[in-house]
């Protein structure tokens, strides 16, 4: 089947995009042909320069920067424009007009549709009606300004940015030609958030369902993120409430999602997803082959690894390494990371100072790779205070190495029985944790070959392409085929099993005159199978 592939390659906001499990998911389907539709920051379609070839010929749209030249529309189609854009604005400011998201983005797409040719839609949304349009509605009586009342220059701000979140509406994608998203088999969205709008469009016009994973929620992300975005309350307010009617109609609209844990299917849930069309399939990494790290160091040595930034507690576990030292006078504590927050390793190190402690730490930076860093410790200590993704657990399980780490997030998830889980905000706690693991070298080994083990059965690359397998064959077996478009071009009504099973192989029918105008073969031996 022809798969497309939907993730975000770059945004303002670090720690974006699929990255290489779009690659193993590609490789790991041979059978399936995949097409990359990326969403990049300024360097729009350059930016597939440099992708692996097995992506060769993917398509690119800069979702970030300059926007696209476009034709400004004429006095009616701006009309048409204008009442679909204040429908969505209206859901985004009036708490009883929520439901009309959905209907203002489904008719910007239509329009935007019927005008590929001239890109008419991102010359409207950048245009000095559109933020009159915005403008008024946002000033509405009853319209929602409990982050503050919008100022002309948050109007102004607010314009640039929805402009560029609906940019994928005007992408060259739709249609059921070949390279349009309408005649794909199915849609995998891989990140979510604005990276779901094609696959909305595709939905809603030509009837392809799609499938969404996330390896950490995009809308918690954008919450996180706008804390500190460089905008007034009134523009952070009003773009999240664009973020979640988005995530909220992904999840409504998806065949399938797939969360990376359970934490984030609980996540999920509480946006309004199915939980009957959730699958947790947990991010598969190939460091499962990677063998188990060596000797232990001479010294008893607690090794922290992780960004240098308030969420991960750093302070908690200097708190916890001065107890442990005091029990343990030969302990010593490793710490790998980079700066996140300005300040903030400074901070840490004058913690240490007063501590007592500062000539047992070390601030050793960002590892050459994550496997060094727990091969030079003794017990592998997480003291965050939240724990969003399961990758940096499970790469420290692999190591071999046993592991102690604060009860949030996915940490019981991924740890379970194998490791030690204590409180947060508790140095006594985790002191105690460590010195346990510390003092009794035959625990450690046990607990460190169970967490090896049991990050290998759940985290191996195998089991992740099998899942899809499945999910991709479920999914497409629910939905019919679409040999003349469902809402688009013919008005064609579904046909279950349209098309025969040889259609599929390599060499079967491809070309328009192979199928009969249903989209079945015309060969006999398929009419007498029918």
């Amino acid at each position: 089947m022809r798969v497309a592939l939907l993730t975000e390659g770059a945004r303002p906001h670090p720690n974006r995009g699929a990255g290489r499990w779009c690659d193993r998911l590609a490789e790991g389907l041979p059978e399936h042909g995949f097409e990359l539709y990326l969403l990049t920051g300024p360097q729009g379609p350059t930016a597939v320069d440099h992708l692996p070839s097995v992506w060769r010929g993917a398509r690119a749209l800069a979702l970030w920067g300059r926007r696209p030249r476009g034709r400004a529309p004429g006095a009616l189609r701006r009309r048409q424009y204008a009442r679909a854009y204040e429908q969505l604005v209206r859901a985004l400011v009036m708490p009883r007009e929520r439901g009309g998201f959905a209907a203002g983005l489904y008719g910007l797409a239509e329009l935007a549709r019927e005008d590929r040719e001239d890109a008419t839609l991102p010359a409207f949304l950048a245009s000095a009606h559109a933020r009159r349009v915005l403008e008024r509605v946002w000033r509405l009586p009853g319209a929602d300004t409990s982050a503050g009342h919008p100022l002309v220059r948050d109007v102004l701000v607010a314009a640039d940015l929805l402009e560029q979140c609906l940019r994928p509406l005007s992408a060259p994608w739709y249609g059921a030609g070949p390279g349009g998203l309408g005649s794909a088999d199915l849609c995998h969205v891989v990140g979510a958030g604005p990276a779901a709008l094609p696959a909305l469009v595709a939905r809603h016009l030509h009837g392809v369902p799609f499938v969404v994973t996330e390896h950490g929620l995009h809308l918690r992300e954008q919450y996180l993120g706008y804390r500190e975005a460089p905008y007034r309350w009134p523009v952070r307010a009003l773009l999240l409430a664009f973020f979640r009617a988005l995530t909220e109609e992904t999840y409504r609209q998806a065949a399938i999602l797939t969360p990376g844990s359970d934490h984030d299917r609980q996540w999920q849930r509480r946006c309004g997803a199915d939980p009957a069309r959730t699958r947790v399939v947990y991010e598969g990494t190939e460091a499962v082959e990677r063998p188990a790290a060596g000797a232990e160091p001479q010294a008893p040595t607690l090794v922290w690894a992780g960004a240098l930034e308030p969420g991960r507690d750093l302070e908690l576990m200097l708190h916890a390494f001065a107890e442990v030292r005091a029990a343990l006078p030969g302990a010593r504590l490793t710490v790998h990371g980079e700066e996140a927050r300005p300040g903030y390793r400074a901070h840490c190190e004058a913690l240490a100072e007063r501590l007592e402690v500062a000539g047992a730490v070390e601030f050793a930076g960002r590892p050459a790779s994550p496997a060094e860093a727990w091969a030079g410790g003794t017990v592998a200590v997480f003291s965050a205070l939240s724990q969003r993704s399961p990758a940096l657990l499970a790469d420290a399980m692999l190591s071999g190495r046993a592991v102690v780490s604060t009860d949030v997030g996915v940490a019981r998830e991924v740890v379970g029985p194998t490791g030690l889980l204590v409180p947060a905000r508790d140095p006594r706690a985790l002191a105690g944790a460590c010195l346990a693991l510390l003092r009794d070298e035959e625990r450690r080994d046990r607990l460190g070959l169970a967490g090896r083990l049991r990050a290998q059965e759940r985290f191996a690359v195998e089991p992740v392409i099998g899942a899809f397998r499945e999910i991709y064959l479920e999914v497409v077996s629910q939905y019919p085929a679409f040999p003349t478009g469902a809402g688009g071009e013919g008005g064609g009504s579904p046909r279950p099993f349209a098309r025969p099973a040889e259609f599929w192989l390599a060499d079967g029918p491809r070309t328009p005159g192979a199928e009969g105008a249903d989209g079945a073969s015309a060969s006999p031996e398929y009419a007498e199978a029918v």
